[in-house]
């Protein structure tokens, strides 16, 4: 299991185990930090930026997640499940 802190208008943090997404995680908590969309990697509304740590990610839209965005540390929630700790600022649609 492991911690994850969630940057936005009020931050917020949960637990979440690696073999789920950082999404999934979130809402098993009923925690609400990170924007809810189609949960399966194709509308954008999850988007964060993690700032620290480390992940694994599956297969995202880049009409929503750019390469260069992904090598500037941003990605859908979604799609990210944690392999220790992390950072990550939500950044998603409202």
């Amino acid at each position: 299991m492991f911690h994850i802190d969630v940057i936005s208008s009020e931050d917020k943090s949960f637990e979440c185990p690696p073999e789920k997404s950082l999404l999934h995680g979130m809402e098993s908590q009923s925690v609400k930090a990170i924007n809810v969309g189609c949960r399966g990697g194709g509308c954008g509304f999850c988007k964060i930026r993690i700032l620290e740590g480390e992940f694994e990610t599956k297969k995202m839209s880049i009409k929503f997640v750019t390469k260069e965005e992904q090598a500037e540390g941003f990605a859908l929630s979604c799609r990210v499940f944690p392999r220790s700790d992390m950072r990550v600022m939500a950044v998603g649609n409202n």
